[in-house]
């Protein structure tokens, strides 16, 4: 075999572990990402683009608030944004990057929010750290309430 040849086959090789490997950690990523099937958890919701259909004088519609669970809440990804209603008709929004090393949180139920990376936990309706490895609130984001419109300030 040529010094040539013993390159391609090596390069070759090198590809094929590569492809291997960013396969292997897409598979992963996915598999971490999953919402929660709970009726009174939160969704993970993905937002096309700035639509002007949803535009108002209070911002980008996020979504109905009978969309918003008690109790529980909903995960806008797009907008990197958890909406919660902890109580009866009492919405609260926070970002949604975990403050312990940026992973995005993925569950609101019973109160809690909830990070699938490290299991930090915060308090749906201050953001709070209730556990894990986080020491810092989720930050809050300003929203209105508009009838049945939850908007994005």
């Amino acid at each position: 075999m040529s010094a040539t040849q013993g390159r391609r086959s090596l390069l070759g090789r090198r590809t094929v572990v590569v492809a291997v490997g960013a396969a292997g950690a897409a598979a992963a990523l996915t598999a971490c990402g999953g919402g929660s099937d709970s009726s009174e958890g939160s969704d993970t919701v993905e937002q096309p683009g700035s639509g002007g259909e949803n535009k108002g004088a209070g911002g980008a519609v996020l979504a109905a608030a009978s969309d918003i669970p008690e109790g529980g809440g909903v995960v806008f990804a797009a907008q990197k944004v958890v909406v919660t209603q902890p109580r009866p008709g009492e919405f609260k929004a926070f970002s949604s990057t975990c403050t312990h090393q940026g992973c995005a949180v993925k569950d609101v139920s019973n109160g809690t929010i909830t990070c699938p990376c490290h299991n930090s936990t915060f308090d749906a309706a201050t953001g709070s750290p209730t556990g894990g490895p986080a020491t810092q609130p989720l930050p809050a984001r300003e929203i209105t309430v508009e009838g049945d419109s939850i908007r994005l300030a």
